[in-house]
């Protein structure tokens, strides 16, 4: 899974002023009539009100409940679109007005899976304040099938064992530890038993939001639809292409996942570009003094692997919880190699870690899952891990084993030197079967241009997948020069916001082999 990383985008831009090529867009068809079945979701008329009780987190109250610039709302939506008459599900949403003449709505999806989209739109509302972006658009930020405020909701574990680290491990790509048939069971009953039944559990695929994403669209009564997704919001920009492409106006992509690949391809490319990103890392670390990754850049994995080994036994103890694990530690290296900024504060960690000290390491734990207030805690990790399973093919016990040995051979700094034991899809008893996101089509025919951002150090989703994705889009392609993931909404860097705005305003796409560079970040 793709978990788009929190922290704060601080470098200053380099303003590289380029050239935009006019290209004018095709004349907007009529959007094809809805099936008869699905007419009064289509046609059902959006209220946008108080966004008091929307808030699912300590942190979104602060940052959107209150507000009296944001609107909130719910649409309507069939729980499965095969049974339009039957149970139906909410999806929240939150709405931006346009500082200017609205031209239109950009729906925005921040990434995750699992990530929320409403309090995404309101955090552009400050990092694009003064861009043409929110001066033409109405910024929608909704809530995905499962996640936030839509219900029905995935809760799998309580805020207790989520604070005191006690909510069973899912994800079995990373772990380095052991869940059993018995318990792979018991976790999905434990999903379904919070999230609505075995049906909510298999109504909350991509395929699924995807559908949603065309009501949106007609509810907000657009002919077509303006689009921003990040990282794993970028597979939901794609097959939404390839399933309504006449009914694309623009479409932002960045982050880019290439939709071609199956579950297993993907897990390998993803985790390569980490051992890449800390090899970077750690050439960085060792022209500084002290690093705690030594001087040889080429020993670090090595080294590190003999710092964070040892907690396999022996966790750090810390003030609350359980204690400071291997998983911990392995984790939040990856959470910080999403961006070059958090390099220092990673050795740093690792250099108190060599201490019998995680408090750095931990700090950063806080700054990646948010302000704490004691409150209530989103369920980003408990969606993510309910999405994937209704989007992937589900693994046997031996092919769960094969592809853990196969991600620690492409990167042996998360290897824990403990063999492949224990490796199992997590998914295996899920209720209902997946609706995966593959195969997507070579080249989607008749689907307006769009516009792929790249970075080119990405750790997560590398460079050569948004060279895919645009290929397979028929669209422009923007590489950006850096190590870090994702940066249009972010807004720092002036090359990328100028041709973003100039192509969902305007419908300019850059001339082909545009480049941007980011700031050096250390």
């Amino acid at each position: 899974m793709l978990h788009h990383s929190p922290l704060a985008r601080t470098a200053a831009a380099v303003a590289l002023l380029l050239a935009l090529s006019a290209c004018a867009g095709p004349a907007a068809p009529a959007s094809p009539t809805p099936p008869v079945e699905l007419a009064r979701f289509y046609e059902q008329d959006l209220s946008f009100g108080s966004c008091a009780g929307y808030a699912t987190t300590g942190a979104d109250e602060q940052l959107f409940a209150s507000d009296p610039r944001f609107g909130c709302a719910r649409l309507e939506v069939p729980l499965d679109y095969a049974d339009p008459g039957g149970a139906t599900g909410q999806v929240a949403m939150l709405r931006v007005p346009a500082r200017g003449e609205s031209m239109g709505s950009l729906v925005l999806n921040s990434g995750g899976p699992g990530g929320t989209g409403m309090n995404f739109a309101a955090a552009l509302a400050t990092s694009l304040a003064r861009s043409p972006i929110t001066e033409r658009f109405d910024l929608i930020g909704f809530d995905p099938r499962g996640v936030g405020a839509t219900s029905p909701a995935v809760d799998c574990f309580t805020d207790e064992e989520v604070r005191a680290g006690t909510a069973p491990q899912a994800e079995f790509l990373l772990s380095a530890g052991t869940l059993t048939e018995d318990g792979a069971r018991q976790l999905v009953e434990r999903c379904a038993q919070g999230s609505g039944g075995e049906q909510a559990l298999a109504a909350i695929a991509t395929r699924d939001t995807v559908r949603d994403m065309d009501v949106l669209r007609a509810a907000l009564g657009e002919e077509q639809l303006n689009f921003l997704g990040q990282s794993y919001g970028t597979r939901i920009g794609a097959f939404y292409a390839a399933e309504y492409p006449q009914r694309v106006r623009a479409m932002v992509l960045d982050g880019a996942i290439d939709p071609r690949l199956g579950l297993v391809e993907r897990r390998l490319s993803q985790f390569a570009g980490f051992q890449r990103s800390f090899e970077q890392m750690a050439a960085d670390c060792a022209t500084r003094a002290g690093c705690p990754l030594g001087p040889d850049a080429a020993r670090a994995t090595q080294v590190f692997q003999g710092i964070v080994r040892p907690l396999l036994d022996r966790p750090l103890p810390t003030a609350d919880g359980p204690g400071f694990t291997y998983n911990d530690a392995v984790g939040l290296v990856i959470s910080g190699l999403y961006l070059s900024q958090a390099w220092p504060t990673i050795t740093q960690g690792l250099a108190e870690l060599k201490e019998g000290r995680p408090d750095t390491l931990l700090r950063l734990g806080r700054l990646l899952s948010g302000p704490d207030d004691g409150g209530r805690l989103g369920n980003f990790s408990e969606a993510a891990y309910a999405i994937v399973c209704m989007d992937e093919d589900r693994l046997t016990v031996e092919q769960a084993r094969e592809v853990r040995g196969r991600i620690y051979e492409v990167a042996p700094f998360a290897d824990p030197g403990r063999g492949v034991e224990g490796a199992r899809d997590s998914c295996a008893a899920w209720p209902a079967p997946p609706k995966p996101t593959y195969p997507f089509p070579d080249r989607v025919e008749g689907v307006a241009p769009t516009l792929v951002v790249s970075i080119t150090g990405d750790p997560t989703t590398p460079y050569d997948a948004g060279i895919r994705l645009a290929e397979a889009l028929g669209g422009s392609l923007l590489t950006v020069e850096g190590e870090q993931h994702t940066v249009v909404a972010a807004g720092t860097n002036a090359c990328v916001a100028d041709i973003a705005a100039a192509y969902l305003v305007d419908l300019r796409t850059p001339p082909a082999g545009t480049r941007c560079i980011l700031n050096p970040q250390r």
